[in-house]
């Protein structure tokens, strides 16, 4: 530490007898926006930089003569400033751009497309492999969480939970691979066998710029071998802005369904050394779902061992806000602070009707159970699932001679309670049945004997109740230096982070059937829950006890049933310390190269619970296990850009990223299942997957603000994980199963994209309003795995074909775009056989959405979603075997929009 530190003292002794002049500038607007990816060039010297996400830049003036600095931006003006000496001081210089106008006296860049352009300037500017979206631009697509926006990016689709975005999947590759950061630091996830953060817990409102780095930097972290997604909130305004809106909107799937949405953003420089920005969000739904689920035989059949009928009612409310400070101290020393805070509870009632126990050779019978869940009165008799996911920030840059340094230590919390979760299940066994109805194979009907509609003829089969708790924490500190050499072009930047994790679920199951006698339905309150417009199929529910008589049960002196989560139970520490260095170097005026490497040790320990059903009966039988692990990875990267042209820019970079297993799957968890005579473990020998990786991007920029680009990619994988399962397992003299996640062999992922985004300015009359955004991702997929004898799978989660269209209109007051989102099935669980695999269905979105300019501060805004009625649907084997099919229906909403 005392080398490093003196080393550092040495280089601010160097660059501080340097006499130059430091140009702190910021480009902006007309309307004081903040313009990020900004050419700024210095004319004597050819040194060349590009403004950050808030539109500032630094550059040095060396020796006694005057400078000419050039600004250009696509979409705008390109403006020159002769700047004259003032040696060993700091200037602070603000340039204000106006939009292109064209041969006809038309702006090129309107109020609706001042969005884009600035994402597209932004990827311009970037050497790695990029994709940006600007708020406006966001404001423009049908979405109120990030993870709807996200889906317009190329190469990305998002696995949908209760009709909403939640996990990312870049460029056909699972969710686990990739990585979410806020601001540049990885986000905690709230729920308790997994990484990822929720996306659904974040609206568009409150974020200013989205990042998709398909391509990293060794200043970046490790872990995303998709991809990396940033997150850039709002911060450091100009002057005062203030934003709001309203809108209200129905559901059609159920009678009463609505939603609100109230966001605000206000902001200002309320002095030369500080100013605030504050956005608030607050939105809620009320809506359902109409679900089918059904398990088949492991064979090619449709014979169904089990289906079960679900209707969910469901209240969803998110509020949101974040506050970010930036104060300066001089124009060489500033701090800031930057937070965001996250809370979605859902308050859900589900009502489940199971059939089982199906016997289709002797009798000709099955069993049913109708099942309510709910909560208790003090969360209004529903269950309650209650997530949260906040950061804060406290960081600084300063400029010590040539040598730039910052820092931050960031806190961030994620945690999901689901307190007080009750069920009551009555069940009728041994009902007659005649057939099943497969004339659509998709959707199967059991024709049912009408005894199973007799509230009299259900037993009491249990009464339970659980309590869920699982929480994530990070602490993390980073710093890094930059020295500029040779000009401005040219830059060594090396630094350092720590990143500590902890981790834990903590859940309790107890059942109370002793506690309660009731010899059938007729003694709870039951009500029938059908749905005539089901929208899964021509499925009645049913009768079920209603949700306000399950929460008003007292529920005392319960019986702990070890076996449905004490598996689950888990504590997790893990540390990460990472190094780093890098040169971006400027090789003449066309091609930039970023050379380096980035080093990661990571340390974990966790404890686990070894249960054995047959033998422990309480917790102070089960068995408390630990492990610990360690590892290190050294990660490469050359990143090249070159500008055969100020409009044609090609991007390649060689990469190397890891991701790190889930935490759960790393515990020493042991589960002897007896009575199913199967036995899970965890895996602590679990190593990281490791990637090698290749981009190769063409992007054409045309003047009248559009793109069109072509891109190469392609990962060799190494210990890529997956579910271990064999039926031969030998354990106490018999074949049991046995199953356990593992490092797979060797995996190749390779693809392309490419995007055309234009508007049609060519078309006669009121056509040449219209634009058009269009990507599309193809990727391939290899796996080779070392315990199991397939070879034939592609890599879970890898989606073939990704396809994006919107196609928008735009006049001086309205603005219209229709969206259309579709992606192939991919590979969701690996099952013992071909027939036990489960995919991911196909799925199709299309959105609409309109803006219309009451006046220069109010828009109306209108949006509809999902008008394909698209379902969330898995299969089991075979694309015709429904393995579970989930329908949301269109939603609607209209409102207001005002800025100031």
């Amino acid at each position: 530490m005392k080398k490093l530190l003196s080393t550092l003292l040495f280089f601010t002794l160097i660059v501080a007898q340097a006499q130059t002049t430091v140009l702190k500038g910021r480009v902006l607007d007309k309307n004081n926006f903040p313009l990020p990816g900004a050419i700024i060039q210095i004319e004597l010297t050819g040194d060349v930089t590009t403004t950050d996400f808030n539109g500032f830049f630094t550059l040095f003036l060396e020796g006694d003569q005057s400078s000419t600095v050039k600004i250009s931006y696509m979409g705008f003006e390109t403006i020159e400033e002769v700047l004259e000496p003032n040696s060993g001081e700091s200037v602070e210089k603000l340039f204000v751009l106006t939009p292109t106008v064209n041969e006809l006296s038309e702006v090129i860049v309107s109020g609706f497309q001042s969005g884009i352009v600035k994402a597209m300037n932004k990827q311009k500017g970037d050497v790695n492999v990029t994709n940006v979206i600007s708020s406006d631009q966001t404001g423009k697509f049908p979405d109120s969480n990030i993870g709807d926006a996200l889906k317009r990016v190329p190469g990305i689709m998002m696995q949908n939970d209760q009709g909403e975005a939640r996990d990312i999947v870049i460029r056909g590759i699972s969710p686990a691979l990739n990585s979410v950061t806020i601001n540049g630091e990885r986000m905690p996830s709230a729920e308790g066998d997994n990484r990822r953060i929720q996306m659904d817990l974040i609206p568009s409102d409150i974020i200013q710029l989205i990042e998709v780095n398909k391509s990293v930097t060794p200043d970046m972290e490790g872990d995303a071998i998709g991809g990396s997604v940033n997150l850039v909130t709002r911060s450091n305004p100009n002057d005062f802005r203030f934003a709001a809106t309203t809108t209200y909107g129905r559901n059609p799937i159920r009678e009463g369904g609505q939603n609100y949405n109230i966001s605000a953003l206000i902001a200002d420089k309320i002095s030369p050394k500080l100013s605030y920005a504050f956005s608030g969000s607050i939105y809620s739904n009320d809506y359902g779902s109409d679900n089918v689920e059904n398990e088949f035989e492991a064979e090619q059949s449709l014979a169904i061992v089990e289906q079960q009928i679900r209707r969910y009612d469901v209240k969803r409310t998110r509020r949101s806000a974040s506050l970010n400070l930036d104060y300066n101290f001089d124009l060489n020393n500033s701090i800031y602070f930057k937070s965001i805070y996250n809370h979605r509870d859902d308050w859900e009632n589900r009502y489940k009707l199971k059939i089982d126990d199906i016997d289709s050779e002797s009798d000709g019978t099955l069993r049913v159970k109708r099942e309510t869940k709910a909560g208790g009165p003090g969360n209004d008799y529903t269950r309650l699932e209650d997530q949260k996911a906040y950061k804060f920030a406290l960081g600084g840059e300063h400029l010590l001679g040539k040598l730039k340094m910052d820092w931050k230590y960031s806190y961030a919390k994620a945690s999901e309670d689901r307190p007080d979760e009750r069920y009551i299940t009555f069940e009728q066994e041994e009902i007659p049945y005649s057939n099943i109805d497969l004339t659509n194979p998709r959707f199967p009907k059991f024709a049912i004997s009408s005894d199973y509609t007799n509230p009299g003829l259900y037993e009491l089969d249990e009464i339970t109740a659980e309590n869920k708790s699982t929480f994530e924490i990070h602490n993390s500190f980073r710093m890094n230096f930059t020295l500029p050499y040779n000009n401005n072009s040219d830059q060594l930047k090396f630094g350092f982070k720590f990143n500590g994790k902890e981790k834990e679920r903590d859940n309790i199951f107890y059942e109370y059937t002793d506690n309660f006698n009731y010899s059938s339905m007729n003694d709870v309150t039951y009500s029938d829950v059908s749905i005539d417009s089901y929208n899964a199929g021509s499925y009645n529910s049913g009768i079920f006890t209603t949700k306000e008589f399950l929460g008003g049960l007292t529920l005392t002196n319960g019986e702990l049933v070890l076996d449905e989560f004490i598996d689950g139970n888990y504590e997790a520490n893990e540390d990460i310390s990472a190094f780093y260095a890098m040169i971006t170097d400027q090789l003449g005026e066309k091609t930039k190269v970023i050379l380096g490497a980035r080093i990661e040790g990571t340390n974990i320990n966790f404890k686990g619970y070894e249960f054995e059903s047959e033998e422990d009966e309480t917790l102070a039988d089960v068995t408390s296990t630990s492990g610990s692990d360690d590892y290190v990875n050294v990660l490469p990267n050359l990143t090249i850009q070159h500008n055969f042209s100020d409009k044609f820019v090609v991007n390649a970079a060689y990469t190397n990223t890891i991701a790190r297993p889930d935490y759960f799957q790393l515990v020493p968890y042991r589960i002897v299942d007896t009575d199913n005579e199967r036995i899970t473990e965890g895996n602590p020998g679990l190593e990281p997957t490791e990637s090698v990786n290749f981009d190769l991007t063409a992007e054409y920029f045309f003047s009248s603000v559009g793109l069109i680009s072509a891109g190469f990619f392609s990962k060799n994988l190494s210990n890529f994980t997956y579910r271990y399962s064999t039926q031969g397992y030998s354990y106490n003299n018999a074949s049991w199963t046995y199953r356990q996640t593992r490092n797979g062999g060797d995996a190749s992922i390779n693809g392309f994209e490419v995007t055309l985004q234009s508007k049609l300015n060519f078309l006669p009359g009121f056509l040449g309003n219209l634009s058009i955004f269009s990507n599309y991702t193809f990727t391939d997929t290899e796996t080779e795995f070392i315990d199991q004898s397939r070879t034939d799978l592609p890599l879970v989660g890898a989606v073939e074909n990704i396809f994006n269209v919107s196609l928008s209109y735009e006049s001086e007051k309205l603005f219209a775009r229709a969206s259309l989102h579709s992606s192939d099935d991919n590979l969701f669980e690996v099952g013992d056989n071909i027939y036990e695999d489960i995919y991911y269905d196909a799925q199709t979105f299309v959105d609409i959405n309109a803006a219309y300019k009451l006046t220069d501060k109010i828009k109306l805004i209108a949006e509809i979603k999902n008008l394909t009625d698209q379902p969330l649907r898995f299969y089991q084997g075979l694309e015709e075997r429904t393995f579970q099919v989930e329908y949301y229906d269109l939603n609607w909403n209209i409102g207001l929009r005002i800025e100031l």
